[in-house]
C-alpha cells in the first residue's frame, strides 16, 4: 500500500513513490499503480491528477463523485497550490525566475514533450534555489507549475539547459548514469477541503 498521510471522509493525501504509475497503463505488465492499490481499501477511490511514473510525491485522492468534482474544479480552475523539489545539472545563475515557454507532444517521439512556440499549449513555471552544489556541479531548486502540462517541469528545466538529474527520457545516458532515479518529488500540496471550504496543505519532504 502506498503511504496514506491523511484519511477523512472525503478524500486522500498518499505518497506516491518514484517508479509507480499512477494509473493503469496498457498491457498486463502496467496494471500495478496507485489507484489499482488503493481501491481494494477504498472503493471509492478516484483520480484527479497525476504524477508522471518517475515522480514521487503527495497525490490527492478523492473519495468519491462529489469531492471529484469539487477537488476537480479547483484543478481546472488554478486553485490548487503545488511545489515540487528537484536537483538539477549545472549550477543555475539566477537565485529565482520563471520558465514561460508553451508545450506540444513531441508526436512522433512520444511521450516526450517539446517546446514549440506556434502551436504549443500555454506552460509557465516558476523556480527558487534552495542550494548550489560546487563540487557535485548540482542544483537543489523548488518548482511551482502555475500550468499542468505534461512533463512541464522537466521539459522546462531541460529548457534551461539543466536537465533534472536522472531523467532517463529526456537526457542522454551520460546525465543519468549519476542516479538511479529521476530528482523530482512533489513536496506541497494545498486546495480548499470539498467539506468544509477550509484551505489544508500537506508537505512531503524528498528523499533525495
Amino acid at each position: 500500500m502506498p503511504t496514506v498521510l491523511h484519511r477523512c471522509d472525503a478524500y486522500l493525501v498518499v505518497d506516491k513513490p518514484a517508479g509507480l504509475l499512477t494509473v493503469p497503463g496498457r498491457g498486463p505488465e502496467k496494471q500495478d499503480c496507485l489507484i489499482n492499490r488503493l481501491l481494494p481499501t477504498y472503493p471509492n477511490a478516484r483520480i484527479v491528477h497525476r504524477l508522471d511514473q518517475p515522480t514521487s510525491g503527495l497525490v490527492v485522492v478523492p473519495l468519491g463523485y462529489e469531492p471529484l468534482r469539487s477537488i476537480g474544479r479547483q484543478f481546472e480552475q488554478r486553485q490548487v497550490a503545488k511545489t515540487y523539489q528537484a536537483v538539477v545539472t549545472g549550477l543555475m545563475t539566477d537565485d529565482e525566475g520563471e520558465v514561460n515557454l508553451p508545450l506540444i507532444c513531441d508526436w512522433p517521439n512520444r511521450p516526450r514533450q517539446m517546446v514549440d512556440h506556434e502551436h504549443g499549449k500555454p506552460a509557465l513555471t516558476r523556480f527558487r534555489v534552495l542550494h548550489r552544489d560546487v563540487v557535485q556541479q548540482l542544483t537543489r531548486v523548488e518548482l511551482m507549475p502555475v500550468t499542468g502540462r505534461s512533463h512541464q517541469l522537466r521539459v522546462h528545466m531541460l529548457a534551461l539547459g539543466h536537465a533534472i538529474l536522472g531523467d532517463t527520457l529526456y537526457t542522454p545516458e551520460t546525465v543519468t548514469a549519476r542516479s538511479s532515479r529521476l530528482h523530482l518529488h512533489a513536496c506541497t500540496l494545498a486546495f480548499n477541503d470539498p467539506d468544509s471550504g477550509v484551505n489544508v496543505s500537506f508537505q512531503s519532504a524528498p528523499a533525495f
